[in-house]
């Protein structure tokens, strides 16, 4: 059981969220990261038109679009509202997604696995969080995070790691992601 499972409502510290709050911060920040995702797979695809890393991009741009599907469902489901940052999110995912297909397929590549490292830390957590009355989202979450495992190992065969600069590359992506998740949850 975890920290969160053990407390209850009358032992919240302060600024803790209720739970309600939390399950609309849940779908919120997921629904504006499956947003972002499939955003810079379409900066990705738009770049790499032609060339073989097309079709491995494609296909986790499909599942992406799966989970946003669910992500909006479970928005008007649980009455969850959405990022006021979505145009923010439309903008600046294509860029990354284009920006870093320009450099190379391998540094779009590298972009998917520091993208998906994050998701996976980020959906653990949240995994952790919920209680055992909202097994049905876990279970949804659960089965995104090990898509979201298999993206980045996707990313590490197809070369990620040969991109050039990738340490700083991939720390950069990851602190934006991290920045974005933070902001996605209040805003």
């Amino acid at each position: 059981m975890s920290a969160a499972e053990k407390r209850t409502a009358e032992d919240r510290l302060p600024g803790d969220p209720t739970k309600a709050q939390l399950i609309d911060r849940i779908i919120r920040v997921d629904h504006a990261g499956e947003y972002g995702a499939k955003r810079i797979y379409e900066g990705q695809l738009a770049m790499l038109k032609g060339k073989p890393e097309a079709a491995v991009v494609r296909h986790m741009y499909e599942q992406e679009l799966q989970h946003l599907k669910e992500f909006e469902r479970l928005m008007v489901e649980r009455r969850a509202r959405p990022s006021a940052l979505t145009p923010l999110w439309h903008v600046a995912g294509f860029a990354l997604g284009a920006a870093t297909a320009l450099i190379g397929p391998k540094a779009a590549m590298a972009c998917t696995v520091a993208v998906e490292e994050v998701i996976d830390e980020h959906y653990r957590e949240q995994a952790e969080k919920l209680g055992a009355d909202e097994k049905p989202l876990q279970a949804t979450i659960e089965r995104f995070r090990a898509e979201e495992v298999q993206h980045r190992d996707t990313g590490l065969a197809h070369g990620a790691e040969q991109a050039a600069a990738y340490p700083v590359l991939t720390s950069a992506i990851k602190a934006g992601s991290r920045l974005a998740i933070w902001l996605a949850e209040r805003v």
